[in-house]
């Protein structure tokens, strides 16, 4: 015997509407698209070195956007941890295969503000420094007004358009401290993966 199953007006509409949708019967459903992956304006928590000796140390970033040709605000960061003494002068090198141009004008130096899980990381407070780019685009040279003290977190804020090809960069940091001898020494590099 059969059992019968007996629906009430309001049922019957809302089966009506999971038929029509495409929820139950053999009506197709279109497949749920995915948007893009953007920035998640934060590195990578794993990071994969072919070489991974002991002259490299790491440095933390922000980039608000990975992808290819769009525009992008890179905080290259300079936390307490990594520098030892004061900066008078910080060398910043770039890869020859980084085809973004780089204007004097759309950098800037800031003390930064340092976020965590609820906000982001955001400039402060806006540094006066003299910056200088060589025409071959592979270097930058900060001039800072006075010299970036050893407390705090500082950063070179560079807004560009991101490359034309994907691949990752990196980018070196050395800082002349303040002395008799005008010699540069390594702080670390930022490694930015462009997708």
């Amino acid at each position: 015997m059969k059992r019968r199953c007996s629906l009430t007006p309001r049922r019957r509409a809302g089966l009506a509407a999971l038929i029509g949708c495409g929820v139950i019967g053999g009506a197709a459903v279109p497949p749920l698209s995915t948007p893009p992956a953007f920035a998640q304006n934060t590195p990578s928590l794993l990071e994969f070195r072919w070489d991974s000796g002991t002259g490299y140390r790491k440095l933390y970033f922000v980039q608000t956007s990975q992808r290819r040709r769009e525009r992008s605000e890179y905080f290259f960061m300079l936390r307490k941890k990594d520098r030892k003494t004061a900066i008078l002068k910080l060398s910043i090198t770039v890869p020859s295969y980084f085809n973004a141009r780089i204007r004097p004008k759309n950098l800037s130096l800031c003390k930064m503000s340092m976020g965590g899980m609820l906000s982001r990381s955001k400039c402060g407070e806006v540094l006066p420094a003299v910056f200088e780019v060589n025409e071959k685009q592979t270097a930058i040279e900060v001039f800072p007004d006075t010299p970036i003290p050893t407390g705090g977190t500082y950063a070179v804020v560079m807004n560009v358009f991101n490359p034309s090809q994907g691949g990752m960069f990196q980018f070196n940091a050395l800082a002349q401290a303040p002395g008799d001898v005008p010699v540069s020494g390594y702080l670390g590099s930022w490694l930015v993966d462009i997708d």
